[in-house]
Order: structure tokens, then C-alpha cells, then sequence
């Protein structure tokens, strides 16, 4: 039996520190969303002030526009991304005014094969962009929203086909197993397989396997698992790493951590308890649970998020601004697969939802979010999609508790699926084969790990 350890043992504030954390945000109570911790209205009236200000940045639902992109500097990923925290926000609030723009742009992206392989984002597809816009699909089903039209595909359908295009790239030939970063080989990133697209497949097919009892699922989403401890992306005390290089035989291992990574692996492994009921899954919970204190150890301000490989060092890209969104909804979601958790998960999520809304006070409004929680409500200057997706997140799961767990096809499911979806597809882009600029994406984290490694001593925040 593991044991999973309350988050306030022996862990004291620096009196000094704490006082002027307090004075900051005693001084900006003028600025900032107000939010009370216990008060459900307070909540969502906060989290709704986080997503009108979200949607302000998407502009795919306008005439001429794309559905379903984002704006740069943002990739086709993080708008996948950003239609889980509205699903997620409708969930927890009842709030519908963002639904007929989710819908439409999570339909218009599915491709043409219904898998989220759409032709115009080749140059920047990799398994973990397409395993996002996956998740939002079973996020859909999994909550009922509200069903597409009859002559469109349906949410599970789509969740399967990713499921089914992603298990037949599995690698074996190099490393062992496992998902390689890109999806087309022309692209910068085909040698690299990184934890958080093998992790977003050990997610997917966990929750697949809930939701439509099929053992098939479960015996993927185990292997899965099994690979990425076997290959050291995950450590024996259940820290998770970035990534490694086929050319390499995945020896090369990139040690950085971000918080998305023991995020998305946490859920799947509650998700593999609540179906199993395997002990070993409980075992896995508590200590991918307990190893996230790394993301909350900030003496000045403990239990608040950071995202430490790149936020105490002003060196966050785009894609890493949203992560700590993952983290929170995982961690919520992580509570009603695994009850137990509960308390644990709320002492960082509380203190982190309080910090986040004190953040939220940039902009003409006073209300847009920035990126620094511990920094209270001196507002740090930054603005974008990664910074109210993941104020949005953190806040939003304060309701967890008053929300139906994630619906099966047993349970009041509706969301029609397809086993053999997605594995017919035949999609080959007729792309120039010249040199692909590399581009930040989800999971090119090892790149950012470089530049803050030779650049900042302090690398014992990174490393286990």
C-alpha cells in the first residue's frame, strides 16, 4: 500500500516573505478578479470574467476566419487544448455562451478522415498535437456535451480514430516501443519519442477503455506505461522526463520536467485504477501525486504552482504557458477516478486558484492574467492564450466536487463511438520535401532545456 502524503508536513513559510506576498496583494485589492474559495458564484463569476477574456484572442468563429486556429504566434494544438477548457467550463458552470464556437471549431479540424489529420498542418503535426484535439473529444463525451449533428462525426468516434491512427505508429524498431514526436518524417522532431505524446496515448486509450469497457484499451494504455518506465522517461521515484532520440536508442535522455508531464500520466494511471482496480495503479497515483510538490515548493508562497523549467527564469515559450493549465485539469479530474486524492489535490489547488486571481489584473480591465502566480497581484506584464487557459483551469477546479464524475457508455454516456475508426485512413501529404524550419510545439521542451541549462546554474530546480 503506497502512502500518499498530506502537502503540509513540516513545510514552513519564511515569515518575512510571506508578509510581503500578503502586502503585495493587500495593496492591488483594486485590481485583480475577486474570487472567494467556498463561494460557488464567486467562482463562476470569476472563471466566466477568465474565459470571455480567453476568447478575446480566438477569432475562428468570425467571418473569413478558420474555425479552430488560433492566431499567431499560436499553433493548431493549443487552440485543441484551449476547446478543453471551455469544455471543461461548461462542465463545471452551465455557462453555454462559448459551445456553438467549440463545436464548430472542433469540427471543422477533424480532417479528412475524421482523426484530426488535417492536410493544412502537416509541417506541424506531432503526435502529441494531434493527441490534444483527441482528448478534447473524449473530454466531450465524457461530460455529454452537447452531441454534433447525426451527419457529423461524434466525439468518441473521433477519440477512437486518433486512438487507432496513434497505435499504428508505434515504433517498435527503435527504442524499444513507443510514439515518436512527429508524425512525418520530413519534419524536425521525427527522431525524438517525448514523454507527453506517449503519455497523451496512455491517457487517451485509459479513458477509452473506461469509457466503453473494452479490455483492448487497457491492454494499450499498460503498454504504454510499461515503455515509458522501461525506456527511463519516467524514473524509479516517479519523476518524468522530457524525451530522447531514436538515434540514440533513447539513452540520450533530456531531464527537464514540465508540469504537464506527470499531469497527463497521473489521470491516466487513476483512470487505470478506477477500471482495474488493480492496487498497482493506486500505487502509481500516489506517487506520481506526491512527486508533483516540485511544482509547488516556492518557499514564499507554498502550494502555488510554478512552472519551474522556464517561469523563474523568464524563459517560457508560448506552448509552455499553458501547461500548468494541464496540470490543474488533470489533478481535478484525478479526484473522481480516485477519490482519496481529493484533499491532497486541493491544497495545491486552492492556494494556487487564490494566487492565480490575484494575477489576473493586467490590462486596461485590470482582469487579464499573467503568468506568475507567486508574484500575488503585482501583475508580471504578460498576457496570452497560455496564461487565462491555465488561470481558467486552476480556478475552474475549485467545482470539481460538485460535478457528476466523467460519464461510460454503461453510465448515461451518449457520444456514439466507432472501434475501427481512423484505421482506414490513407492520408500522405503531398508536401516539397525541402528543410522544415523547426517551430515551438508542444513538446519541444528539450530545445528550451538547452538555453536555460547553459545559461542558469540553478539546475537543481530541473533535475531530480
Amino acid at each position: 500500500m503506497s502512502v500518499l502524503v498530506r502537502r503540509n508536513a513540516n513545510r514552513t513559510r519564511h515569515p518575512l516573505l510571506a508578509i510581503t506576498f500578503l502586502l503585495s496583494s493587500l495593496a492591488h485589492l483594486c485590481l485583480g478578479i475577486q474570487l472567494t474559495l467556498d463561494d460557488d458564484n464567486s467562482i463562476k463569476a470569476a472563471t466566466k470574467q477568465v474565459a470571455e477574456d480567453l476568447m478575446v484572442y480566438y477569432t475562428g468563429d468570425q467571418p473569413g476566419d478558420t474555425p479552430g486556429n488560433l492566431p499567431d504566434p499560436y499553433y493548431w494544438w493549443q487552440c485543441g487544448a484551449m476547446f478543453g477548457s471551455l469544455l471543461d467550463y461548461y462542465y463545471y458552470t452551465g455557462d453555454d455562451q462559448f459551445n456553438a464556437a467549440v463545436t464548430q471549431g472542433m469540427l471543422h479540424q477533424v480532417g479528412p478522415y475524421n482523426d484530426y489529420m488535417t492536410p493544412n498542418q502537416t509541417k506541424t503535426t506531432g503526435n502529441d498535437d494531434q493527441g490534444f484535439w483527441a482528448l478534447s473529444a473524449m473530454s466531450a463525451a465524457e461530460q455529454k456535451y452537447p452531441n454534433p449533428p447525426s451527419d457529423k462525426p461524434q466525439w468518441l468516434a473521433l477519440a477512437q480514430a486518433v486512438f487507432n491512427t496513434q497505435a499504428s505508429r508505434w515504433d517498435e524498431e527503435f527504442c524499444g516501443g513507443g510514439l515518436r514526436w512527429q508524425v512525418f518524417s520530413f519534419n524536425t522532431g521525427w527522431d525524438y519519442k517525448n514523454t507527453i505524446s506517449n503519455g497523451v496515448f496512455f491517457n487517451l486509450a485509459a479513458r477509452l477503455a473506461k469509457y466503453t469497457g473494452n479490455q483492448t484499451y487497457a491492454d494499450w494504455a499498460e503498454k504504454a506505461w510499461d515503455w515509458t518506465v522501461a525506456v527511463g522517461q519516467m524514473s524509479p521515484d516517479y519523476h518524468f522526463y522530457d524525451g530522447a532520440h531514436t538515434g540514440e536508442n533513447c539513452t540520450d535522455i533530456n531531464r527537464i520536467q514540465w508540469t504537464y508531464q506527470p499531469g497527463v500520466y497521473l489521470l491516466g494511471a487513476a483512470v487505470m485504477y478506477n477500471f482495474t482496480e488493480d492496487e498497482k495503479w493506486r500505487v502509481h497515483v500516489d506517487k506520481i501525486l506526491n512527486t508533483t510538490e516540485r511544482f509547488f515548493s516556492l518557499p514564499a508562497v507554498p502550494n502555488v504552482m510554478v512552472e519551474t523549467a522556464c517561469e523563474p527564469y523568464n524563459t517560457c515559450n508560448t506552448d509552455n504557458l499553458s501547461f500548468k493549465a494541464y496540470l490543474a485539469r488533470w489533478m481535478a479530474a484525478t479526484t473522481k477516478m480516485a477519490p482519496w486524492t481529493y484533499d491532497v489535490v486541493m491544497e495545491m489547488i486552492r492556494p494556487s486558484a487564490a494566487a492565480a486571481a490575484l494575477q489576473c489584473s493586467g490590462g486596461s480591465s485590470g482582469t487579464l492574467c499573467g503568468t506568475r502566480w507567486t508574484d500575488g497581484a503585482k501583475w508580471d506584464g504578460s498576457t496570452g492564450v497560455g496564461q487565462q487557459m491555465s488561470a481558467l483551469e486552476v480556478m475552474q477546479s475549485l467545482l470539481i466536487s460538485r460535478v457528476a464524475p466523467p460519464l461510460t457508455n454503461s453510465t448515461g454516456g451518449t457520444s456514439i463511438g466507432d472501434p475501427s475508426a481512423g484505421s482506414g485512413a490513407t492520408f500522405n501529404p503531398d508536401l516539397p520535401q525541402g528543410v522544415i524550419q523547426h517551430r515551438d510545439r508542444v513538446g519541444a521542451g528539450f530545445l528550451t532545456a538547452l538555453i536555460i541549462l547553459s545559461g542558469i546554474g540553478s539546475v537543481w530546480w530541473m533535475i531530480s
